[in-house]
């Protein structure tokens, strides 16, 4: 992908941290419903999305090698679409349906995290958006600014959560105003879909 010369040093820096980050992406692919337990398919493209990620952030975390880190970050992004930069907290366990637009910057995030195509997460200046636990972002959807997102929550299709507060065990909407919320409560039994919890 970078015929830059490098690549017996990358070769290196990649196996020195493969188990570990195979280890992170097999605990996160156990905990996945649609997943099968103990397989990683290498083409499964949601599945090599997350490989990707750990690996890279692995080696970041572990060896401070930025080179590497940013070679399979840049993998990511031409092979699934996803700006998903190595230095990004990502949840332990997390389920991506499609890969294709999805814009993740630094927040926080909470566990058992559902993201589908077109989802952004973004920050303003130093306001970083916080997303709780158990919150599955639909397509379309962006989280932003000083957004909270307790857990538990649903974000549908195409909604803006700007600055906004979200309360626990919520479904939102778009509100009836422009930029206006409105809220459901969730279905109890919508994260059996997505996770062995």
């Amino acid at each position: 992908m970078v015929p830059d010369g490098r690549e017996d040093a990358f070769r290196k820096t990649v196996d020195a941290h493969l188990d570990e980050a195979l280890e992170r992406l097999h605990r996160c692919i156990n905990a996945c419903a649609p997943w099968r337990p103990d397989q990683f398919n290498v083409l499964q493209s949601s599945q090599h999305c997350i490989y990707l990620y750990y690996l890279s952030n692995t080696i970041w975390k572990r060896s401070g090698d930025t080179a590497a880190a940013t070679r399979l970050f840049l993998m990511n992004k031409a092979f699934n679409g996803i700006d998903l930069f190595y230095e990004i907290a990502m949840p332990e366990v997390f389920y991506i349906g499609h890969s294709v637009g999805i814009v993740l910057a630094k927040a926080t995030y909470g566990n058992y995290l559902v993201l589908y195509q077109g989802t952004t997460v973004g920050r303003h200046k130093d306001q970083i958006p916080v997303i709780g636990d158990r919150v599955i972002l639909y397509p379309g959807t962006s989280v932003a600014g000083r957004a909270v997102v307790e857990d538990d929550c649903v974000i549908s299709q195409g909604v803006r959560v700007i600055n906004k507060h979200v309360p626990r065990g919520s479904m939102v909407f778009a509100g009836e105003t422009p930029g206006g919320l409105t809220f459901r409560p969730r279905p109890d039994d919508l994260l059996s879909e997505y996770f062995r919890l």
